[in-house]
């Protein structure tokens, strides 16, 4: 037995954050950070973005295939059926600050769905399923009804025969989009769905692994998701655009904030070793929605500190660096597009608390103790 066994009790030493450890087995989505490929139950995340819709994404997801005609009219349905929100979850979030974090409302508002779902403890395959739909039916129709009570306007009910992402927009604009726009919103939710063992993924995966109900792991997960290190990401890009202001100051904002050391947020993966695929759609959707608005200040700066990194760090954007300009673009307020990942994730989300509960062992890794050993207790008037 070597030290690090010694200090730990047995239990090997493993690297920090668990970065490259091997958590779980899961058919649902893959990243290769080499290739900078990302795949959905084997279906490469440029094809599906191509030719898919944000709800035969969910459906693959759930069931590893894609939907035939009437799965997908089903699934649809279903949709459909459940999102409407029990009248006492609006009157509990009338009650929610107006300051409040967007978040924290969204965490709070999905506990409190529990209280009105008499399966919600049914983890039989069956019943699981029943509670992700309706989780993912009504997770648009939270984040819409959150932004709007808090400017002190009445929620937008659903409207029948429109999607999720359509639907979405809808309810929070109160008018319709156009059908790009709609089209451009639904493949985000696809580029967002799955991304592996994420911070949240896995924080959805450890909880339900306890045999806890979905609405508590997924709660769990966007509080995950809450972090900064994790959702916010591009958020805080939209935040330094604003800051920057005009593609002439891009070069010197960025040589300064290298200088100085700076975190600068949207560059760089974890996994990802080349540019992360997601971005390469959303950088075409933040430049088409600029241009059909007669405003690319936002992609030129976006560009334009691409290329200044890569030049002098050799790193690549990411998923957010592309996603908050994208919709900026489409007047999404900025504190909401952390809730908006999570109206994409919880396809992903869900998927996994499935695959867990269809196969479940309890997550319990271990932790490399590195405190104090073999101290005496002093009476406390000794001390």
């Amino acid at each position: 037995m070597d030290k690090s066994e010694a200090k730990t009790g047995g239990a090997p030493k493993g690297p920090a954050g668990l970065e490259g450890v091997v958590a779980a087995q899961s058919s649902i989505g893959d990243v290769d950070g080499e290739r900078g490929r990302l795949i959905y139950q084997g279906y490469d995340i440029h094809d599906l973005a191509r030719n898919s819709t944000f709800e035969e994404t969910i459906f693959l997801l759930w069931h590893g295939r894609l939907p035939k005609h009437d799965e997908l009219d089903e699934l649809r349905r279903q949709l459909a059926d459940n999102q409407a929100l029990p009248a006492e979850v609006l009157d509990l979030m009338r009650r929610f600050p107006p300051g409040a974090e967007p978040m924290d409302s969204l965490r709070t508002a999905v506990s409190a769905l529990a209280f009105y779902d008499a399966g919600a403890r049914d983890l039989s395959r069956e019943g699981a399923l029943r509670t992700a739909t309706r989780l993912t039916a009504q997770l648009p129709v939270v984040v819409a009804a959150i932004e709007r009570l808090r400017r002190g306007e009445e929620p937008v009910a659903p409207r029948a025969g429109l999607g999720l992402a359509a639907g979405f927009l809808y309810m929070l604009k109160g008018v319709e989009s156009n059908e790009r726009e709609a089209r451009i919103f639904d493949v985000c939710l696809i580029l967002h769905a799955d991304h592996e063992l994420n911070a949240s993924t896995f924080t959805a995966r450890v909880v339900a692994g306890t045999l806890a109900d979905m609405y508590g792991a997924v709660a769990a997960a966007i509080a995950a998701l809450s972090g900064p290190l994790h959702g916010g990401a591009n958020t805080n890009v939209m935040k330094m655009l604003l800051e920057i202001g005009g593609v002439e100051r891009a070069e010197g904002w960025m040589l300064e904030a290298l200088a100085q050391r700076k975190k600068i947020m949207g560059f760089g993966h974890r996994v990802y070793r080349t540019e992360d695929p997601r971005s390469t759609h959303l950088r075409d959707f933040a430049r088409e929605l600029g241009e059909a608005k007669g405003d690319t200040r936002w992609i030129d700066i976006l560009d334009r500190l691409r290329e200044v990194m890569f030049r002098e760090k050799k790193l690549y954007p990411n998923v957010d660096y592309y996603s908050g300009a994208a919709y900026h673009m489409m007047g999404i307020p900025l504190d909401l597009f952390t809730p908006i990942f999570a109206v994409s994730r919880i396809s992903g989300w869900t998927g996994h608390i499935l695959e867990q509960y269809a196969n479940n062992r309890l997550i319990r890794p271990r932790a490399e103790y590195t405190g104090p050993r073999d101290l005496k207790y002093v009476p406390l008037d000794e001390r």
